[in-house]
């Protein structure tokens, strides 16, 4: 395939995006991870909201750690981010090409975006569980990464594949309604624009913000289930009630799978408890989400002038070489 350098621009755009929306919120992702991770009845829970995660950092003066893993969470957001956005555009280009179409529709939108997120998923798994297991270490004993992954086989290192492609619906269920707005709402401002050239028209920052909170709230709500099904079974340690470790490891092993992290939750908590820390998790996503996408349109412009100076620049040397 040809070098894509308008999905190269894109690509770039999203992934520095998500590095700072990624750092801005980590806390609250931190916060929210270890409330989500303990299972347990409601009158033995550790945790009764997410403010006593907050409260038990800073009680224990260990306010710096709300941070653990932050390192390992924005090498994933980075890598992850670049390639869903690089391989969400090219495929769309490629697909536009292909077909003859001028537009694409919401059903070839969301085969285009799961493919991109399958992609993602299958290369950054490893960091994804990494930082999963550092963020719901105890506070201040959260191990780096190559000796998070060294403990366990490498097989450990993609506990939750299978739910992570399946949560691949998330982001295209939240990209497609954006990007579906986002093509609505360009179109009436071109039309209110008289007397003038044809110009590339880029969502303000409101905006980007308004319809990214919006359509990620829509596709959390759908998919939190997976989601916390996902964060249990990457979970640095088992929430125990007082079993004896024969057990404890039995059920371990047993909670390790969708499954298990299904039955534990409803035997547990009962049927409310698919939907704990439902509220933190709307609050997170939703602004990471808004700012990510925010902070993309506004950069989008930069990156493809700095794309297309370094292009012209490669060219320029190139040329000088083999004329001289």
């Amino acid at each position: 395939m040809a070098f894509d350098l308008e999905s190269l621009a894109e690509a770039t755009s999203g992934a520095i995006g998500a590095l700072v929306s990624t750092t801005i919120l980590y806390p609250l992702d931190t916060c929210k991870s270890k409330y989500q991770a303990e299972v347990r009845a409601h009158h033995q829970q550790k945790y009764r909201n997410i403010s006593d995660v907050l409260w038990e950092a800073i009680s224990t003066g260990q306010v710096i750690s709300l941070y653990q893993g932050l390192g390992t969470k924005n090498l994933q957001s980075f890598i992850s981010q670049f390639i869903y956005f690089y391989g969400y555009s090219f495929f769309k280009r490629l697909y536009l090409q292909k077909s003859g179409s001028k537009t694409i529709g919401t059903k070839v939108n969301l085969i285009v975006a799961a493919a991109a997120g399958a992609c993602t998923v299958i290369i950054t798994q490893p960091l994804d569980t990494a930082s999963s297991r550092m963020q719901t270490s105890e506070f201040g004993k959260s191990k780096g990464l190559w000796k998070t992954l060294s403990e366990g086989s490498w097989r450990e290192a993609f506990d939750g594949l299978g739910i992570s492609l399946l949560l691949t619906s998330n982001p295209s269920i939240q990209y497609t309604a954006f990007d579906q707005l986002k093509q609505r709402l360009l179109k009436r401002q071109l039309k209110e624009k008289t007397g003038t050239e044809p110009s590339p028209v880029a969502l303000s920052a409101f905006s980007a913000f308004v319809l990214g909170a919006v359509s990620k709230c829509i596709a959390t709500f759908l998919t939190y289930p997976a989601i916390r099904c996902k964060v249990m079974i990457q979970a640095a340690k088992y929430d125990d009630d007082g079993d004896d470790d024969e057990t404890k490891t039995a059920q371990l092993k047993h909670q390790k799978t969708v499954s298990g992290a299904l039955y534990s939750i409803w035997r547990r908590e009962g049927l409310l408890g698919f939907y704990k820390g439902l509220e933190a998790q709307i609050l997170k996503t939703v602004l990471s989400s808004a700012l990510l996408l925010m902070i993309k349109e506004k950069i989008s412009k930069t990156t493809w002038v700095l794309m297309l100076a370094l292009r012209r620049y490669l060219f320029t040397t190139r040329t000088r070489l083999k004329s001289a």
